[in-house]
């Protein structure tokens, strides 16, 4: 009779001990799991940031040497080249919001990686027609909704100086091509997504349109 008491004592014993420590390796599971997320979180926290402050770094970079290409080729006769088949760089500069940029020509992933770029087949800055130029809302042209009637915007292209003053801003759907009509006249449009700060795709374009006021 003891003996057989004794065994029971030991089966429950047993079973406490094994209810007890299956408790506790679940815990310890949950826990490390927990350790295992918040690591992983933390790892593409750190590696987006680095993406960014990568890709901000160089962006500045590539746009520092294309303002130096383009300092370059303005400090030297117009006769004489830099390369036979050298296409003229164009520096946009609007002085209420600070932009200091050089325009690449295309509207791909790199050349709005590069600076604010000229839509292919648009009229080119200074000549007559519309000259669309479209550029990031969190870069180049992250301040450009803040461009009033009257403001200044100046193209400096091949040793002249364009100086446009905008006449001109409005809200449209990505579907609006109107946006891109041709001109009569001289006619600057500079376009980003908006809203500004929106996260994720933005669902609209922002549409700044500035006329020729003065050729120098």
């Amino acid at each position: 009779m003891a003996i057989q008491l004794r065994k029971e004592q030991t089966k429950l014993w047993l079973a406490r001990a094994w209810t007890h420590a299956g408790g506790s390796t679940s815990a310890d599971c949950s826990r490390a799991a927990r350790q295992y997320f918040g690591t992983l979180l933390l790892s593409l926290g750190v590696l987006l940031s680095a993406y960014v402050v990568g890709t901000y770094g160089w962006m500045y970079h590539q746009q520092r040497a294309l303002l130096h290409q383009w300092q370059i080729a303005n400090a030297r006769p117009m006769s004489k080249p830099l390369f036979t088949n050298e296409t003229p760089l164009t520096r946009i500069l609007i002085p209420k919001i600070k932009l200091n940029a050089i325009i690449t020509e295309g509207v791909s992933h790199r050349a709005l990686t590069l600076g604010p770029g000229h839509l292919q087949y648009s009229a080119i800055p200074g000549e007559i027609g519309n000259s669309v130029v479209a550029g990031h809302r969190d870069t180049f042209f992250r301040h450009i909704y803040e461009l009033k009637t009257g403001d200044d915007i100046y193209v400096e292209r091949q040793g002249k100086e364009f100086h446009y003053v905008v006449t001109g801003k409005r809200v449209v759907e990505p579907t609006d091509l109107s946006v891109l009509d041709n001109s009569p006249e001289p006619r600057l449009t500079l376009i980003t997504c908006y809203p500004v700060y929106y996260i994720g795709p933005a669902p609209e374009r922002l549409v700044v349109v500035a006329e020729l006021a003065k050729q120098g």
